[in-house]
């Protein structure tokens, strides 16, 4: 390597633009998961169609990805993309194993049906970390079927990016950082409203691709809900307020 520096936007790992010898311009991550996750990850999205970054090599906890440089990308034409990659359907909800999102492990028991998986990987495991309050709460909706009737719908498992937001949408054109699995299709809009904005153009390039179904604002509180308790492990108090307003519009 011939000179690096650090790249800003780096909070979960460590990135730097570097120059090697032969003139060859990449991109180096180094953080505390296992780098062959994100790899994968992003060579599943790739399969896909999806635009993001070619990666070059991993070991251990660090990852070589193809420097991405050119002029700001489409909404319109990133949504299309993103349709056309939850296209890409698998046999179940979850994946063939588990991965991270952020620093934090992510459970992918591959499960039969969506609202199951969603209540038993992305919210249940959760529970510990809100107060005694929201936690009942959450948990009678669980228990009680109030989160399977608002997430049941005509859904299959897509390929999702899995941490959608704004910080891993790179100049409106390439997706970083991913944490794959199948799913609702719903979840990557949901976490980038929550987290950044789908807005009019994005949008309405996804719906060019594959419409959305009816009730998808109905369930949209809910499916904000896994990467609340994700913010709320991470980051603390701070989140719960967001918690509580998504259980006080679903009623619960």
């Amino acid at each position: 390597m011939a000179r690096a520096r650090p790249l800003a936007g780096g909070s979960i790992a460590a990135v730097w633009h570097a120059h090697l010898t032969d003139g060859a311009e990449v991109v180096i991550k180094d953080g505390d998961t296992p780098a062959e996750l994100e790899a994968e990850g992003l060579e599943a999205l790739a399969a896909a169609g999806a635009p993001v970054p070619a990666v070059l090599g991993h070991a251990g906890t660090v990852l070589v990805l193809e420097h991405l440089s050119g002029p700001p990308g489409d909404r319109r034409e990133l949504g299309r993309r993103l349709a056309t990659v939850h296209r890409h359907l698998g046999e179940r909800f979850g994946w063939h194993r588990d991965n991270v999102i952020g620093p934090l492990p992510q459970s992918n028991t591959p499960t039969e049906d969506w609202p199951t998986f969603l209540a038993e990987a992305r919210l249940a495991p959760y529970l510990g970390d809100l107060p005694a309050d929201l936690a009942q709460r959450l948990e009678q909706a669980i228990e009680g079927g109030a989160v399977a009737e608002v997430a049941d719908h005509a859904v299959v498992p897509s390929l999702v990016h899995g941490d959608l937001w704004s910080g891993n949408v790179l100049a409106d054109r390439w997706l970083l950082d991913p944490a794959v699995h199948h799913a609702d299709r719903e979840i990557d809009l949901a976490m980038l409203a929550l987290f950044g904005s789908v807005g009019p153009q994005l949008r309405a390039g996804y719906e060019e691709v594959w419409p959305l179904d009816a009730g998808v604002e109905t369930r949209l509180p809910l499916l904000q809900l896994p990467p609340l308790l994700v913010h709320v492990r991470l980051f603390g108090a701070g989140y719960l307020g967001g918690v509580a307003s998504r259980l006080d519009t679903l009623g619960w």
